[in-house]
């Protein structure tokens, strides 16, 4: 009996000798823990509004550092249910989870269950690959022990929380609260933490987005756990299990509608920082306003399909081979649908059915949506058998549809047109919202910093203020008649230029022409000034001399402009007379808070910023808001019901490019809408049509709490009162070296004239 004894007993100390062998040799050479003691994870680049909102982040992992005394305590419990219940008992290894799994493995025959700790977890993510085999294990325990010995519990938990992996890019649990339900990890319910603590074991088969039923099992056993623990209650257990999970669908999208700002400053940063601009947390604050970039999104979105909707539907935008489907629940269908880029609410569908009457079709995820009565009426046309076969809307065809203000399914459509909207301060040139398309993942082209178009009758303005310059005034008479210029005069050919409307009025005072867009008027104010001069003077503003050629085109706009150099040049007119530089990025910190670089504006006020004199300012400003009166613009006064708002229409040749950009004293705005491959946009489509309405739209939630402000005036400046029976102004103010002693009767005013350019 004594031999058998013996020789376990040899087998045993041969046993632990290897292991103190393997021991001794292995741990020694164990890699350092500095990575985990200076602990410097990979942070994403993340831009924000002035106001403090996220913009969006640019980066391989998706990260949110927090500190440990952070974390709810609620958040700290699902995880240690759902991963480590002992982990503030074990040393690193759990002994009594080890012998369960192994108990379980042998039942199973298999290495299927295992029983990694936290820490175990952390010697993983950080040092280990994720292989299963008893080496890794072993190597896993030992990093496991040297991390219990060198670090406390709550570090370790600190750099779990933050480094696991949870799925869609998360890295982190404050990432995946935003990611997965758009909320710091302080605002989440007990359901959704128990969410979150169940993705750990396994990111993607517990995906609440890709696989919404495994989750849902994954997080009741958490909920189930965390109450057997006794970290919630009964209570608090039945309330979560029966608590509907709002989780966020479309894991790329941001607070806001904001992608334009958000490239611009990422493109700024990694100018500066090139090196580590995605991985070491900078944080770049812009200089937008949530509230003010949210109303211009949606000011140029209802512009544009207001637009679209004028010039009727187009038909079906493709057709998919749906012949071999029977089911209207098959995933086939979502798969056709994958190409379909689904630009906020214009939803990609697949029609079912289609008759006359009504329309059935397939949204992503498996909703069907019935199209009938007033939803039909724009696509009307499209449905009848007459309908061109390869526009007609037919079971495959791929459709728009939207939801109205009562709930209702409409048609819409993808529209075709651009649009780009800029506002600013006049004071510091501070970018209070941009807005460069009408789908950043469409086309992702700036047109408020990169289009060049023609700005039509919205160049006028600086024509006019050169020619107070050369000693014209508001008051000055110039003739609304017919002129033509043979080729040598115009560098190219005879040139016979109309007014808008065709109608013409003689003499009219040079206020009244601004208001109306006289086309004629602003020839000859250019013709009188001198090209030269005028091409010299407009760069006061901002502009390019060379993109401005000398010739008399140039007093309709014939140029080119970008809605950020407009914005620019009516600044100059709204703070009077200064020109600014617009920026868009106000500093960048990094991931401690410390500014690593802030923008230096420049402030209205300076005399080294003078573009004009101040007399000129004023009076153009005097001028330019009687054409948001009773000129041009004339509906921006009526809606927003204020006297204190000016600016200029704009409308190319052929209605190419349409424009208003005005301003109020406290912001300068510019809206643009054109096609990209310049075509017209149909008779009728004017500056005072299809681009005002999205500025009186930004401007009525920009200005809602703004009182009435007019600019000083300036000291130089006379008024003169007209005589009794005129039918201009009652009185003009003129420059005091020019003043008359009189003022001449104004000529009468054609009142059947149509005010529009």
């Amino acid at each position: 009996m004594i031999y058998p004894i013996v020789v376990v007993l040899g087998i045993a100390a041969i046993a632990i000798a290897m292991v103190v062998i393997i021991l001794s040799l292995t741990y020694p050479n164990l890699p350092s823990l500095e990575i985990l003691t200076d602990y410097r994870p990979k942070i994403p680049l993340r831009v924000y509004t002035a106001d403090d909102y996220l913009l969006g982040e640019f980066g391989e992992e998706r990260r949110a550092v927090v500190r440990i005394q952070d974390v709810p305590e609620i958040m700290k419990q699902a995880i240690l249910a759902a991963e480590d219940e002992r982990f503030y008992q074990h040393g690193g290894i759990d002994t009594l989870g080890v012998l369960r799994a192994l108990h379980a493995n042998l039942v199973s025959g298999g290495k299927r269950q295992g029983a990694s700790t936290i820490t175990q977890q952390v010697a993983k993510n950080f040092f280990l690959s994720s292989e299963k085999t008893y080496t890794r294990k072993l190597y896993e325990a030992l990093l496991a022990f040297k991390i219990e010995s060198n670090l406390s519990k709550d570090q370790i938990f600190e750099l779990y929380i933050n480094q696991i992996f949870l799925g869609q890019r998360a890295y982190g649990f404050a990432a995946a609260a935003q990611i997965y339900f758009g909320k710091p990890l302080a605002d989440l319910t007990v359901a959704e933490v128990a969410m979150l603590a169940g993705l750990p074991k396994a990111p993607s088969a517990y995906n609440p987005v890709v696989n919404p039923k495994r989750a849902r099992v994954r997080q009741e056993y958490v909920l189930h756990r965390m109450n057997e623990l006794g970290f919630i209650t009964d209570r608090q257990y039945q309330a979560a299990l029966n608590q509907a999970l709002v989780i966020r669908r479309d894991v790329s999208e941001t607070p806001m509608h904001a992608e334009f700002v958000t490239e611009m400053a990422r493109q700024i940063a990694a100018e500066r920082f090139p090196d580590d601009v995605y991985t070491r947390g900078l944080r770049v604050y812009t200089t937008i306003l949530k509230d003010d970039q949210e109303a211009a999104y949606l000011s140029v979105r209802r512009g544009v399909m207001d637009y679209d909707r004028r010039h009727g539907y187009r038909g079906a935008e493709a057709y998919v081979d749906i012949g071999e489907i029977k089911s209207e629940q098959d995933e086939t269908l979502d798969e056709l649908l994958l190409d379909f880029h689904d630009p906020d609410d214009l939803h990609p569908a697949i029609v079912l059915q289609a008759d006359t009457r009504k329309i059935r079709a397939y949204r992503r995820g498996g909703e069907i949506v019935t199209i009938s009565g007033d939803g039909l009426k724009f696509a009307a046309r499209m449905i009848d058998e007459k309908a061109p076969p390869n526009k007609r809307l037919r079971r495959g065809a791929i459709i728009r549809v939207q939801t109205d203000e009562k709930n209702n399914w409409r048609i819409v459509q993808m529209p075709e047109v651009e649009a780009a909207f800029l506002a600013a301060d006049p004071h510091d040139g501070a970018i209070r919202a941009l807005v460069g398309g009408f789908d950043f993942n469409r086309n992702k082209f700036n047109h408020a910093t990169q289009a060049w178009r023609q700005p039509g009758s919205s160049f006028k303005p600086f024509i006019y203020s050169a020619a107070l310059e050369k000693g014209f005034t508001p008051a000055s008479v110039i003739n609304d008649e017919p002129i033509s210029f043979p080729s040598a005069v115009t560098g190219s050919q005879a040139w016979e230029p109309k007014n808008y409307d065709g109608k013409y009025e003689g003499p009219i005072r040079m206020r009244t022409a601004l208001a109306k867009s006289k086309n004629m008027v602003s020839i000859r104010l250019l013709q009188a000034s001198g090209v030269h001069f005028v091409q010299d003077y407009v760069t006061r503003f901002g502009f390019a001399a060379n993109k401005h050629p000398p010739y008399l085109t140039m007093a309709l706009g014939a140029g080119s402009v970008t809605p950020w150099e407009m914005v620019t040049a009516y600044a100059v007119f709204a703070n009077g007379g200064y020109r600014i530089r617009p920026y868009v990025v106000r500093e960048i910190q990094d991931d401690k808070g410390q500014v690593l670089a802030r923008a230096e504006p420049i402030t209205a006020g300076e005399e080294s910023l003078r573009a004009i004199d101040p007399r000129n300012a004023y009076l153009m400003d005097s001028m330019l808001r009687d054409v948001t009166i009773y000129g041009t613009a004339a509906r921006a006064s009526a809606t927003l019901k204020r006297r204190d708002l000016a600016g200029k229409t704009g409308t190319t040749n052929e209605h190419v490019d349409a424009w208003f950009c005005g301003y109020q004293q406290t912001v300068v705005g510019c809206s643009w809408i054109g096609f990209d491959q310049p075509r017209s946009m149909g008779a009728g489509e004017t500056g005072g049509t299809a681009a005002l309405p999205a500025w009186i739209s930004y401007m009525a939630r920009a200005l809602k709490d703004a009182p009435e402000a007019f600019l000083p005036a300036p000291e130089g400046l006379v008024s003169v009162a007209s005589p009794g029976g005129s039918k201009g102004p009652a009185e003009e103010l003129f420059y005091q070296e020019n003043a008359p002693a009189e003022l001449e009767p104004a000529p009468p005013v054609d009142q059947s004239s149509k005010p529009e350019d």
